[in-house]
């Protein structure tokens, strides 16, 4: 690894947070193959060189879960950071609240039982080799009988105790977000956004302005198809263990998408750019939204989005993909990040 360590532009994780990279590696992939939400076979060497290549460009956050490849991730993390240098390790983010079981195909149970919370946390300490977790959050709501009550108390133990630095919750709605709150501080929320799912800008992204929580929004190119590098044919080519394979996104909605997609490329030219750049920094562009997690399997493919982390969007730019998105008619919610803000060029 390099000693020199690019400077990409860093902004505060929430009120109090540590300073992150606009975006983040997403490490989904890094899982592998073979369980129910893979992304098909992923060879570890890739993995690792991505992971270190993402380190060496200045990007100082991973996220990963418990539940990628059942633990896989997480260890693929530790393999990579190993012998990186304290001063130059980035924050490594993790989730949990998903339990799996023998069948590898069958989708985890979401549980927050707040004891299998706290094992979960033990068990994530020791794949990724770390003392404390830079951040730890609740995957998806509990449908365990367990209460949002009962889950948050527990990772708010555990932030009390020093096992984990910060706590948050991915896929969490407004009310749960509230009653999180009246227990203890949400450090962090984590929900999907994307040029096609634009749901979360509705609320809770406003929500998590309004109380001082960070966003890392995750799945800013919508699991690929805004890279600009999809098609109808590479759909069809997908390994039959890929998870998008079934997605009604890659499948009845595909034209829709792929619309989208192509029309980012005249934005992207203006900008010296690419599609996948103009994806992910319309997502940045959201009042709150401190970074975007893009999953990367190789190097290059972190060199493919990099750039949309000093990309900024025009006004003018932001119209003409507000009248993509309704020409389109692909995906939902709101449409314009500036919209409840002043408009002024930047």
């Amino acid at each position: 690894m390099s000693n020199r360590i690019p400077q990409l532009e860093s902004v505060p994780l929430g009120s109090g947070g540590p300073q992150i990279t606009r975006v983040g590696f997403g490490a989904w992939a890094l899982g592998g193959g073979d369980w129910a939400w893979g992304w098909g076979p992923q060879d570890d060497h890739a993995s690792i060189a991505a992971i270190r290549h993402a380190i060496d460009s200045g990007i100082s956050w991973i996220d990963t879960a418990a539940e990628y490849g059942y633990g896989h991730s997480e260890q693929v993390v530790a393999r990579a950071l190993a012998d990186v240098p304290v001063a130059d390790r980035p924050l490594v983010f993790t989730k949990c609240g998903l339990v799996w079981g023998e069948a590898r195909m069958q989708p985890s149970q979401q549980i927050g039982d707040p004891a299998s919370i706290k094992r979960e946390a033990e068990a994530s300490l020791r794949r990724l080799r770390v003392e404390q977790l830079d951040l730890l959050q609740m995957h998806w709501p509990a449908e365990d009988g367990s209460s949002v009550e009962d889950y948050w108390g527990a990772l708010v133990e555990l932030r009390d105790e020093g096992k984990i630095a910060a706590a948050g919750l991915s896929n969490h709605d407004v009310d749960e977000l509230d009653r999180a709150e009246a227990i203890g501080h949400v450090d962090v929320i984590q929900p999907p956004l994307s040029l096609i799912n634009r749901t979360s800008a509705a609320d809770v992204i406003g929500w998590a302005q309004t109380h001082g929580s960070g966003v890392i929004v995750y799945s800013p190119l919508q699991s690929g198809l805004l890279s600009g590098s999809f098609s109808a044919e590479r759909v069809a080519q997908l390994d039959p263990g890929d998870w998008r394979k079934k997605s009604p996104d890659f499948n009845g909605r595909l034209p829709a998408n792929l619309a989208l997609a192509q029309a980012l490329e005249p934005i992207a030219l203006r900008h010296g750019a690419n599609v996948a750049e103009v994806a992910i920094a319309w997502t940045l562009a959201w009042p709150g939204v401190s970074g975007a997690i893009v999953g990367a399997r190789s190097p290059a493919q972190v060199d493919g989005w990099l750039g949309a982390a000093a990309l900024t969007l025009t006004r003018a730019d932001l119209d003409e993909i507000a009248r993509a998105i309704r020409d389109t008619g692909a995906g939902e919610g709101p449409t314009d990040p500036l919209a409840s803000t002043e408009r002024t060029e930047p």
